[in-house]
């Protein structure tokens, strides 16, 4: 079974008032990539802020690696690492300068910080820059040098807020290589993003939240719980009336374009059959059978374009120091 490295219980962060985040509750188990997936002023921020350790929650509770975010933040923060929307890095150092600026702070013992440094700046190429100044190095080398320092402790949880935000696509690319590579070395990575193909891409489950967490589950298990089996019929010649004598009891939609039929069904294993022989039976020419392929956007504007429930007020709980 595997052990728990994310645990939410409720957590919730208010602002002046306004729900930021909504009595979260969520497990993300070690060596899991997880997409956590929501509009701009959603509450990735700050739920990634309150997980690392970075803010204090107004309710609720958290776990990292089996410690407590509110008991013990400083040892969370020890646990993670985390890549914000903005490097943040020192300009004016050199890159090597840079990360040893933060070895220092992650109090890494001096006999292995030139090692941590020189095999993070091989893994990234950023080897032969290891003397330039920051300044001088593209915006996709400063997003690298940043996710190095982010793993430079080889933290066991690893947070990432937009992390191709502003990227030229080949840039981008490289930095979502970079992560595959990570997560084949199965580190818990917790990734924020609003690029969808990118979360279905490297992502073994995703999370959508909008103050609330509204589902949890894998691509292809969000796909089939909005829509279920959507089959895809294409005929050679279209048929007249073919809506109203298609009538198999197990169809729960259905709608014909021209000569192409567009059906839900529960089990299209053991009904497709059913479906050909009935078509076969009024007429129909078919030429493919298939089924539908739905998209994670889809998944997405379905969930967040849809009426939230009435946010409830405004209620002070227990503050945490």
């Amino acid at each position: 079974m595997a052990t728990c490295a994310i645990l939410a219980e409720d957590l919730s962060r208010h602002f002046d008032g306004r729900i930021a985040v909504d009595r979260l509750s969520l497990e993300v188990s070690e060596g899991e990539v997880f997409g956590f997936l929501g509009p701009n002023g959603a509450g990735k921020t700050t739920t990634v802020r309150m997980l690392a350790g970075l803010l204090a929650p107004t309710g609720g509770r958290a776990r990292i690696a089996g410690v407590d975010v509110i008991a013990d933040p400083q040892r969370v923060r020890s646990l993670v690492g985390v890549l914000t929307e903005s490097p943040g890095l020192y300009e004016k150092l050199s890159v090597w300068q840079n990360l040893k600026f933060y070895a220092d702070l992650y109090r890494l013992a001096h006999s292995t910080q030139s090692l941590q440094i020189e095999r993070y700046l091989k893994l990234f190429e950023l080897w032969e820059r290891c003397e330039d100044a920051v300044s001088t190095l593209s915006k996709g080398m400063k997003q690298k040098l940043a996710l190095a320092r982010a793993l430079l402790h080889d933290p066991k949880v690893l947070f990432l807020d937009e992390p191709t935000a502003g990227l030229d696509p080949e840039a981008a690319k490289t930095v979502r290589e970079l992560v595959a590579e990570l997560s084949q070395e199965r580190r818990t990575i917790f990734l924020c993003t609003h690029n969808l193909y990118e979360a279905e891409q490297l992502c073994d489950r995703i999370g959508l939240i909008k103050q609330r967490l509204l589902k949890v589950g894998t691509p292809t298990e969000l796909k089939r719980e909005l829509y279920g089996h959507q089959i895809v019929v294409d005929l050679k010649n279209p048929l007249e009336s073919l809506d109203s004598q298609l009538d198999l009891p197990f169809i729960r939609e259905l709608r014909v374009d021209q000569t192409r039929l567009f059906l839900s069904v529960e089990n299209p294993q053991e009904q497709n059959p059913l479906l050909v022989r009935r078509l076969v039976e009024l007429g129909a020419e078919i030429q493919f059978v298939r089924e539908a392929d739905r998209s994670l956007e889809d998944v997405y504007l379905q969930l967040m374009t849809s009426p939230l429930q009435k946010q409830r007020p405004f209620a002070p709980t227990e503050e945490v120091r």
